[in-house]
């Protein structure tokens, strides 16, 4: 019996045309090689099983091959490509930082790194999870990753770029690697079941390939599992049974019941969900990209976004024609709403029972609402008496008809004077223009200089709680300025940090109050800085300063000072 390979050590690529869904970082490998362009330090960064050590192992074999072909890819038969393929190159190096993540570890590769190759032009060290380094071990790696041997080369592999110090970023390339897309990863997996035997049809390929969600390398260990399951003949409700996977039937016949307003069919087929043992989380989920498949499906031109097998697509494409488009938007709100407040519900299965409920009656047309029609009874004969069974019960009157209110015009607002209104608001402004203008017409008068100097210093007493500001107020001096009908009122602080201060604290505050204080509201203030023009006399402090004013000043400090050779710094 001969030892058995999973498919992927089995099937995993050994040159660029093999690589699969990282064509970009491919070519761009092969035309540094073809340039001669190599660098001393790669970055590989990207999800988990999308090539990243098979491209570090590809690109090491390539540029030690002595016989690489036309298209840049390793010929597989010289003796740098044997000795990698049988695991005895002495050229190409791995190394396991998770397990291998400490100083000791990285100065025995730095002692390695000295040794030049015995076959090939290069020494390759390929780092695999090199996240886990520690931070000591980064330090000491920095010096030698910047300035390697000219035949090193190092290809740091990792899932987590962010862990990744940026000194060791900046040091390298960096290459990301996507997802492959299910596309891709049918295409292999088709060829692989072909290279196998295996009998299988493109809806159990396609959910291995969601399953695997952009891993090749996880594509392949549930293809082996799902072969060692069923068999050589893999059927569509084994892979479902077996990987433990939501049957689409299960959407399109609750999107159906939707549409019938039916909420008990939906509920009877959530239950079956929750007996078969699958999480009612993912059930939501599934439901959700059900409906989003859908939108997908109705629009034209979008058939790419559609990541499904030919035969759902028409499936998708028949129901999706039945289903009216505020309808998936909306349902799509309520599995959203559902999946983002399942963690928060008190009882979950309830909670998701009533998302399908509130789907249920999205597309149902409320009944028309009864009008009542008064009828009046026929009048009666003026010659016929009144039954006599009934001598109270008279017919009730027809109710009089409402009429219709009528606008009376708009009473005139009583108007306040003028001389008690400081200010207006926006809001009289819009509700009443023609007070606004009535207003503007019969403004007063502006204050007179005498009569603004005269009111200063009650502004003052207003701030005698506050002593600073109210000598400030006290001692500053005005400046008057009238200009479109307005006075302006100067007056000035010391320094600009009380000017900025007065500004952005005060100055909205003083001027209320002292138009108050004038009975006028055309008057504003300004604040500004004072100029001095007296000369500052400047202050001495250091010692070797004061001892070359005194010698400045007198002649004889001046030579006794250079007689005696004396030092004044």
């Amino acid at each position: 019996m001969s030892q058995y390979i999973v498919s992927a050590r089995k099937y995993r690529p050994d040159s660029f045309g093999t690589l699969i869904g990282q064509d970009n970082i491919a070519q761009t490998l092969k035309n540094s090689i073809l340039r001669g362009q190599l660098a001393h330090a790669y970055l590989f960064c990207g999800p988990r099983g999308v090539g990243k050590t098979t491209t570090a192992r590809i690109f090491a074999k390539m540029i030690n091959c002595s016989n690489p072909s036309e298209d840049m890819e390793p010929c597989g038969q010289c003796e740098s490509c044997l000795s990698f393929a049988e695991g005895r190159s002495y050229c190409i190096h791995e190394l396991d930082a998770a397990s291998n993540n400490g100083v000791e570890d990285i100065k025995t590769l730095m002692d390695q790194v000295r040794i030049p190759p015995q076959v090939g032009k290069y020494s390759v060290y390929i780092i695999d999870e090199v996240h886990m380094l520690s931070q000591s071990a980064f330090n000491a790696f920095l010096k030698t990753l910047e300035e390697p041997p000219a035949h090193a080369i190092f290809i740091l592999a990792t899932t987590e770029k962010h862990k990744i110090l940026p000194t060791i970023l900046s040091r390298c390339q960096t290459y990301d690697f996507n997802r492959i897309t299910v596309d891709n990863i049918v295409k292999n997996l088709r060829m692989v079941a072909s290279n196998e035997g295996v009998s299988i049809d493109d809806e159990s390929l396609h959910v291995i390939a969601h399953k695997a969600d952009g891993a090749m390398r996880d594509a392949l260990t549930i293809f082996d599992q799902t072969v060692a399951f069923c068999g050589t003949d893999v059927k569509y409700k084994d892979v479902l049974s077996n990987l433990n996977v939501l049957d689409y039937e299960y959407s399109f016949s609750l999107v159906d019941a939707f549409l019938q307003g039916d909420y008990p069919k939906a509920l009877l087929t959530f239950d079956e969900v929750l007996t078969k043992g699958f999480n009612a989380l993912h059930f939501v989920a599934a439901l959700s990209s059900h409906l989003r498949d859908l939108i997908v499906s109705k629009s034209g031109g979008l058939e790419a976004l559609l990541e499904l097998p030919d035969s759902l697509k028409k499936r998708y494409k028949e129901q999706a024609d039945r289903c009216p488009l505020p309808f998936l938007y909306e349902g799509l709100s309520v599995t959203t709403q559902c999946e983002s407040g399942y963690r928060a519900s008190v009882n979950p299965r309830l909670h998701i029972e009533f998302a399908l409920m509130r789907m249920s009656f999205i597309n149902a047309k409320p009944a028309a609402a009864p009008v009542a029609v008064p009828v009046q009874a026929p009048a009666a004969p003026a010659s016929a008496p009144a039954p006599a069974s009934a001598p109270s019960q008279a017919p009730e009157p027809a109710p009089a008809p409402v009429p219709e209110p009528v606008l009376e015009e708009e009473k005139p607002r009583e108007r306040r004077s003028r001389a008690s209104r400081v200010g207006m608001s926006l809001k009289s402004v819009m509700e009443d223009p023609q007070e606004t203008s009535a207003v503007q017409e019969k403004s007063e008068e502006i204050p007179s200089d005498e009569h603004v100097n005269a009111k200063w210093p009650e502004l003052a007493k207003i701030y005698s709680d506050k002593p600073r500001l109210a000598s400030m107020l006290t001692t500053t001096t005005l400046n008057m300025s009238e200009a479109d009908g307005f006075k302006t009122v100067t007056f000035f602080v010391v320094n600009d940090a009380q000017k900025d201060w007065v500004e952005s604290k005060l100055l909205h505050e003083l001027e209320g109050n002292f138009r108050k204080v004038v009975g006028s509201a055309k008057v504003y203030l300004r604040v500004a800085v004072s100029q001095d023009d007296t000369p500052q006399e400047k202050k001495i402090y250091m010692p070797s300063d004061q001892a070359a004013e005194l010698m400045r000043e007198n002649e004889q400090v001046k030579n006794l000072v250079k007689d005696l050779e004396l030092d004044i710094k």
